[in-house]
This record gives C-alpha cells, sequence and structure tokens, in this order.
C-alpha cells in the first residue's frame, strides 16, 4: 500500500510513518516545516522515524530541507516539503504517485494561539483541507482517514464525550476548524463516493511531544528549576492518550477503511480515562525526580473543563484497545526527555 501522510513529520505524523515503514508500506510524507515551533524538531522527527540516529548538521532552513529531501528520498519513502494551502503545489504530489490511502494529520494546532489569529487557521485548516478532498477527487484517491480533535466537544456537560453527542458550540477557532473539516468532507463523501474516517483525538502525548504542549512544557520548566502556570485550582482533567495507543487506532482506522466501501464515520480515540491537572504534575515530578515550582494562572479563554472520551465506538468497530496507564506514559516520556537533553532518569 502507498499512503500519503500530510504533517508527517510532526509528533503524531512521525511516529505513524515509522509503523508503516516498518510494516513495509510505502509513503509520501507531505509537511511544510513550518514556523509554528522549530523546524530542527521536525527535522529530528523526520530522521527518527526513518531508524536514523545520525546527527544532522544544521545550517539555515533552506539549505537544511533540501539536504534532508536528498538525504531520506527512497524507493519507499518521499519527503515533499510544499504546504497544503497551495493546491498546485500540492497537486505534483498527486500527479507523481498512485496512493491508496490519504492520513491527514496536518494541521495548525492549538487553542490558545487560534484565538489570536484566526483567519490562519482557516487558511490551514479549511482551505488546506478542501485543497486535499478536491485533489483527493481530481486523482480517484476514495479513501481519507483525518485526524480531528476532542475540542470540538466545548464544554460538553455530558461525561463521557460520545460522537452523538451535539458539538454545535466549540469555544475556540481551532475547535470550529476541525468541526468545519468534518462538515466539508461530508459532501465529498455524498457527491463523490470518498470514504472518510475522522478520528478525534483527546490529548495525545509521549516522545516526540511538541514543546509547547503541557506535558512536555511542564517537564522542561521544572527540570530547569523555572516556574510552572498552573491554570485554576488543579481540578481541570483531560483524557490522556498515549502515543502508540493513538497509532494503534490510526493502523485499525486504515485497516476498516481499506476493506470497507463508502465509510462515513467519526470515532473517538481516548484513553476513557480522565487525569486532572494536579495529578498530572505530580506524575511529572515522580518520574523526574523533582518538585515544582508553580506559578498560579486564571483559566485562559478558550480552555475547556475536562475532556473524558467515550470510546465504545472505536472498541466495536475498529476494536481499539488502549493499554497505557497514565503514570506508565509520563515514566516513558520523561526518559526520553532526559535521554534528549543528555542525562538519565533519576532514581525515586
Amino acid at each position: 500500500m502507498t499512503y500519503l501522510v500530510t504533517g508527517g513529520s510532526g509528533f503524531i505524523g512521525s511516529h505513524l510513518i515509522e509503523r508503516l515503514l516498518n510494516m513495509g508500506h510505502n509513503v509520501i510524507n507531505v509537511d511544510n516545516f513550518d514556523d509554528y515551533y522549530d523546524y530542527k524538531i521536525k527535522i529530528s522527527n523526520t530522521l527518527e522515524s526513518l531508524g536514523e540516529s545520525a546527527e544532522f548538521s544544521f545550517k539555515n532552513k533552506t539549505e537544511d530541507l533540501s539536504a534532508l529531501k536528498g538525504h531520506v528520498n527512497s524507493e519507499r519513502y518521499q519527503l515533499y516539503t510544499c504546504d497544503i494551502r497551495n493546491k498546485e503545489e500540492l497537486s505534483h504530489v498527486f500527479k507523481n504517485h498512485p496512493i491508496d490511502i490519504v492520513v491527514h494529520l496536518a494541521a495548525l494546532a492549538g487553542v490558545r494561539p487560534s484565538i489570536e489569529d484566526p483567519i490562519s487557521y482557516a487558511h490551514t485548516n479549511i482551505i488546506g483541507s478542501l485543497n486535499l478532498w478536491e485533489l483527493c477527487k481530481e486523482y480517484g484517491v476514495s479513501k481519507v482517514v483525518n485526524a480531528s480533535s476532542s475540542s470540538v466537544y466545548g464544554n460538553n456537560q455530558k461525561v463521557p464525550f460520545s460522537e452523538f453527542d451535539n458539538v454545535d458550540t466549540p469555544i475556540s477557532p481551532y475547535a470550529a476548524t476541525k468541526k468545519s473539516g468534518e462538515i466539508l468532507s461530508h459532501v465529498y463523501y455524498k457527491l463523490y463516493g470518498m470514504s472518510m474516517i475522522h478520528l478525534r483525538f483527546f490529548t495525545v502525548y509521549g516522545p516526540r511531544q511538541r514543546p509547547d504542549l503541557a506535558i512536555h512544557k511542564f517537564t522542561s520548566l521544572i527540570h530547569r528549576g523555572a516556574p510552572v502556570p498552573f491554570y485554576g485550582d488543579g481540578t481541570t482533567s483531560r483524557d490522556y492518550t498515549y502515543i502508540e495507543d493513538i497509532i494503534e487506532g490510526i493502523l485499525k482506522a486504515l485497516d476498516y477503511i481499506a476493506q470497507e466501501k463508502h465509510v462515513f464515520e467519526i470515532i473517538n480515540l481516548g484513553e476513557s480515562h480522565t487525569v486532572s491537572l494536579k495529578e498530572m504534575l505530580s506524575s511529572i515530578e515522580s518520574a523526574l525526580g523533582q518538585s515544582a515550582e508553580t506559578l498560579p494562572l486564571p483559566i485562559p479563554k478558550g480552555d475547556v473543563n475536562r475532556t473524558n472520551a467515550d470510546i465504545s465506538k472505536a472498541k466495536r468497530i475498529l476494536k481499539y484497545a488502549p493499554g497505557t496507564k497514565f503514570q506508565n506514559g509520563i515514566k516513558i516520556f520523561v526518559e526520553w526527555f532526559l535521554k534528549k537533553s543528555g542525562q538519565v532518569p533519576q532514581d525515586n
């Protein structure tokens, strides 16, 4: 099988590509290496996904990306450093390769930044996705697995969150763009027979997690002895999902969509267990063997009070079975973080 993975040099994408290649598939990675965070992290992710640990000689972004493409492109792996907002540029990928299934992970992520710059989020997450659906239609690619988000549920009062709950009241532009992607894709399902599976991810964490996300950010701050921003009274909670459980869910969705015809499904991928902010911080402290200095702050606009996934549909349709307990996942993440920092974990 040949998979086109957008955002394949990001956190989730690099893990997925690593698994797909190890399973013997062909992969086309489309990633624009934008400046949302340091592009060097994405280069590192790319090399790790290909099983390479060699040091990369960084110069400047243009030269680095050119050197990376020249180094990694092979018979089974192709890297395109293009932007999904540019349909003409993206069309070259479809012209040059037969594609069996698209996995659409590329997006501008983050609730709080989307409030500051909603236009950019709309351009990337809505127009970029539409460009992809249009090219799938034009080139006869009929199967797409798309990354949605638990943020579409907003401050849902019903717990756990079900795919059948009303999600017409998002509280951030990011959430609204993710819901828009689900709605717009339904047009392509009805008019053109494209099969679509939207996976609503619940707070993914683990090795290679973006440095701006809470677990990575808190770990870094505690490790450096810097104050940790602590929003509210610590009772807000999230359904944290370990990266390997998410990858298993994506792979099962790929198997399902490959076998079935004319599919349109929205499916939660979470752990179905909530962890409070207090518990999350305590787990990181324990894994690091360090205490945190906290900086109390009000809960930011756009943040939801809790997320909690009903994964009964994922279990029924995909045979999804997450197996990583939060404390174990945190230990693995901290070990990875310390190794990247050139240190070893402290004994607790």
